[in-house]
């Protein structure tokens, strides 16, 4: 009997957990489930009925004027190609570093590991000055090569360190025994730790890709004179006028703007977890 009631009593504190969590789990997708109904409705409907999930008539003419009319086509473009290159710089400067700081031993390396972690606390925002000004006098302003490398830079102390913690729990002696071979330090590199950080890899490119594909700032005044290089997040700020605001399109915006990012997640959070798994682990 007493085993009957301890099992009853976890399975009532199980199905509590699970109600919870499931609650917590409407609240969090709410607002994106209420950009997605906004978006297809009128604007007039989006004020007479704005809580109502569930739209009169489903119309997607505000994501075909977005498209279209918005320009969100170019804007979406310029995102994926800026996105990917920042993906690209980050992938491979935080890999070789995470490298050189496992696998190579050189003076001060204490030292630097700290002033690297200490630039994690600064603020990005302090930084865009200095960024512009750099960039203004090597002539990136209005660029999307400027653009991708302002989205590229910064310390990415998270993602080196995931690298670097994944290369001290490769063995000593795989690497060694690569050098006795005559492979140099760089080949060592490419041909036989880089293929092994697949879910690293996979973890990075979930954190960069967010992280460019939502940034606002660095594009904002990095396209101030230059239109044709704005990536979607400032050309949803199109659809806010000075005297009225296309919310209706905003949300068609927005929805655009997140789905990928979503889709992305969705695809590689497998690897996500296992990527940050395998680099806490030990």
């Amino acid at each position: 009997m007493e085993n009957k009631k301890t099992l009853s009593r976890k399975a009532v504190i199980q199905y509590l957990v699970a109600f919870v969590l499931i609650l917590f789990c409407m609240i969090w997708i709410y607002p994106f489930v209420w950009m997605l109904s906004a978006s297809m409705k009128t604007s007039t409907e989006l004020f007479q009925k704005g809580l109502n999930l569930i739209p009169d008539r489903f119309s997607i003419d505000s994501y075909i004027s977005a498209w279209g009319k918005g320009g969100f086509s170019r804007y979406f473009l310029n995102s994926v190609i800026t996105t990917a290159g920042a993906i690209a710089l980050v992938l491979i400067r935080c890999a070789t570093c995470g490298y050189v700081l496992s696998m190579f031993k050189f003076k001060l390396k204490a030292f630097y590991m700290t002033v690297l972690l200490a630039t994690f606390f600064i603020p990005h925002g302090t930084t865009i000055i200095p960024v512009t000004q750099m960039s203004t006098k090597l002539g990136l302003m209005g660029t999307r090569v400027g653009v991708i490398l302002a989205l590229a830079g910064g310390g990415q102390v998270a993602s080196i360190f995931l690298f670097k913690n994944f290369f001290d729990q490769v063995p000593r002696e795989l690497y060694e025994a690569s050098l006795i071979d005559g492979t140099s330090f760089v080949r060592t590199f490419f041909s036989i730790m880089l293929p092994m950080t697949g879910p690293i890899i996979s973890t990075v490119t979930i954190i960069t890709f967010m992280n460019a594909w939502n940034n606002l700032m660095i594009p904002l005044v990095f396209t101030l004179g230059n239109s044709k290089i704005k990536t979607l997040t400032v050309g949803m700020m199109a659809f806010s006028g000075a005297y009225a605001t296309d919310w209706a399109g905003m949300a068609a915006a927005g929805t655009m703007t997140l789905l990928p990012i979503v889709v992305c997640f969705i695809c590689l959070q497998k690897y996500f977890v296992s990527g940050i798994a395998g680099a806490v682990k030990g």
